[in-house]
């Protein structure tokens, strides 16, 4: 609300216009759309979130202008939005048009002096803890041998027990409650996990199939998060506890986007990328 009591209208709609056809239904107005991915930031919102403050929350309608019986827009359209900002190369725009609403209001000074700092990029992909990094990796893993290699994955594994496991998506379902529960499902991913790479490196097995990403990841993400010993009673898979962890910005965050890393930065964790940009002082 003190940024619009403040600084008006931070982001015209013509400043955005370019990235909107003139053809099809009406858009949401992409000055306010601007508006809403800075706050949504600021707030640390999901798309959905964002879309939900937008409907009920009197401080952002407030601070978009709108009445109080606007009914919003879906989540969606944020997503399509930062999209079209980048196709047209106007993802600094709203840095761009701050600074001068900043400089005009004299809060920052022409000829300044600049640092670079590293801003967060989220990514976009799902929070994953490491029991869901565990199961939704190895589920990621079996889809696609089971499309590369269906015969050779009935032959390797129990396929309708771990169809069973593994087959929903893990935001799908709820962890048990119960920290023993968790971390027995935890060794079982484990094991089911080394089990897979066992005959994956088996002498019979095609090598271009473990060359496949999906099991290169596996295999990264079990070196992470595993320990795999021999005792006299057989192999012995353990957990590796949160100090012998790899440093964030090396561990992997998501079997399906390799480059997104945990990040800490001003107390604040969040999983992405880090860009360094430059910013006035």
């Amino acid at each position: 609300m003190r940024v619009r009591d403040e600084l008006g209208e931070l982001f015209a709609d013509a400043e955005f216009a370019e990235t909107f056809g003139v053809r099809g239904r009406p858009g949401w107005l992409p000055g306010r759309l601007a508006l809403v991915t800075v706050l949504q930031f600021a707030e640390n919102l999901t798309d959905r979130a964002a879309a939900h403050r937008v409907r009920y929350g009197m401080d952002f309608k407030y601070a978009l202008g709108l009445e109080l019986d606007d009914p919003g827009f879906d989540a969606s359209v944020l997503s399509e939005f930062r999209t079209r900002l980048v196709e047209h190369g106007l993802e600094k725009k709203a840095l761009d048009l701050l600074l001068t609403a900043l400089k005009d209001r004299g809060l920052v000074k022409a000829g300044g002096k600049q640092r670079t700092d590293s801003t967060r990029v989220l990514a976009a992909v799902r929070d994953l803890n490491r029991l869901e990094l565990a199961g939704e990796t190895l589920r990621a893993s079996l889809e696609t041998l089971a499309c590369a290699a269906p015969d050779w994955l009935a032959k390797a594994v129990p396929v309708r027990e771990w169809a069973a496991r593994y087959g929903p998506r893990t935001n799908s379902w709820h962890p048990p409650a119960s920290t023993a529960k968790r971390e027995e499902m935890a060794l079982v991913y484990g094991q089911d996990g080394f089990t897979l790479l066992e005959a994956l490196h088996a002498p019979h097995t095609p090598v271009w199939l473990r060359e496949l990403p999906a099991l290169q990841v596996l295999r990264t993400v079990w070196l992470q998060n595993y320990h795999r010993t021999v005792t006299e009673a057989g192999p012995e898979v353990t957990r590796r506890e949160s100090g012998d962890l790899p440093p964030g910005r090396l561990r992997l965050a998501s079997p399906y986007d390799t480059d997104a890393h945990y990040g800490l930065k001003q107390g604040s964790w969040w999983t992405g990328y880090k860009v360094q940009t430059p910013t006035m002082q």
